[in-house]
């Protein structure tokens, strides 16, 4: 598990290898990683946006950014998580994550990034 601490909102990230398969005649390897989003902050907080970069064992990066996370937009008052899963397919069996949450403080009204650390994909069956 990595974590990370940014303005009072504390980000950890597990992950797992979910499999393989085959699209459009290649392999595909599967991937599955749970957050959580703790609120450490003595104000209220709105996650509005994700940006992720995404990076295969080439360094080949593609870049996903939308609007809140698997389709909330969670307020976050002083103390509380919000925990979601998704994941993410890689055409290699290593690569990596990371990128930030875009939220805004409720009691200055301010936008401000939250970084997610960097966290690394990996198949068990091909470390060694």
């Amino acid at each position: 598990m990595v974590q990370q601490v940014t303005k009072g909102i504390k980000i950890s990230v597990e992950t797992n290898f979910e499999g393989t398969f085959y699209k459009n005649y290649k392999i595909h390897y599967a991937f599955g990683y749970k957050v959580s989003i703790e609120n450490q902050s003595k104000d209220s907080v709105q996650l509005n946006a994700r940006h992720w970069v995404i990076l295969d064992a080439l360094n080949n990066a593609e870049t996903v950014s939308g609007e809140g996370v698997i389709g909330k937009k969670p307020v976050l008052k002083p103390g509380e998580s919000h925990i979601y899963s998704s994941g993410c397919l890689l055409t290699s069996p290593f690569g990596a994550m990371h990128g930030h949450y875009t939220m805004v403080n409720f009691t200055t009204t301010k936008k401000f990034d939250v970084a997610i650390p960097t966290f690394k994909l990996s198949a068990p069956f091909a470390i060694n």
